[in-house]
């Protein structure tokens, strides 16, 4: 629902909350549709689990387009560049459902709205939730964005030895000492908003 109102619903079948990255072309696209279609997580008439998709037992798809599945975590706060921007995202997603709808059937193949402040509610049964990816690609080091690059070097820099500033952090708290801090009451990290 959308502002209160509801734009989609379906009955049984799947719901997919779908990332788009800078990434993803028309190979991805049409891998993740098959993928989805063709996925065996329902049971068969005589009950045996993991052996029928959406399209043997003529179930519907809701499609939710989700770039927050994009994020990259900086300490702890998400950072959402690896999304595919609004624009070309729109587009994909667009492709995306009608890919779909022309691989099944149209009428069975639902969304709700792109770029929306949406409310989605999911009964998640069994609770089954799968996440899948396109395949790799071979990626030529000259090739890594500059905010791969990034993560790689942090997370070098974090293999390294502790430091003697980042030992004493670390070193064992006496309990009875009121300063002392188990991290429970939350994060209290000096860095500051931009």
């Amino acid at each position: 629902s959308v502002g209160g109102e509801q734009i989609s619903s379906i009955g049984r079948g799947l719901c997919v909350l779908l990332g788009i990255s800078l990434e993803d072309t028309q190979r991805e696209l049409e891998h993740m549709v098959r993928k989805i279609l063709n996925l065996r997580v329902f049971e068969d008439e005589s009950g045996k689990h993991w052996s029928k998709s959406v399209m043997d037992k003529q179930y519907e798809v809701l499609c939710v387009s989700q770039f927050t599945l994009q994020c990259i975590l900086k300490g702890n706060k998400p950072d959402y560049h690896m999304a595919m921007p609004t624009e070309q995202a729109e587009s994909f997603y667009n492709n995306f459902l009608e890919q779909l709808r022309k691989a099944y059937k149209p009428e069975l193949i639902k969304d709700g709205k792109f770029g929306a402040y949406m409310q989605v509610h999911i009964q998640n049964d069994g609770p089954v939730t799968i996440e899948l990816e396109s395949p790799a690609a071979t990626v030529d080091p000259k090739q890594l964005t500059k905010l791969e690059k990034q993560q790689q070097r942090k997370e070098k820099t974090r293999t390294k030895v502790p430091s003697e500033s980042s030992r004493e952090r670390n070193a064992p708290r006496n309990k009875d000492d009121p300063s002392a801090s188990s991290g429970a009451e939350g994060d209290v990290s000096s860095e500051r908003e931009p």
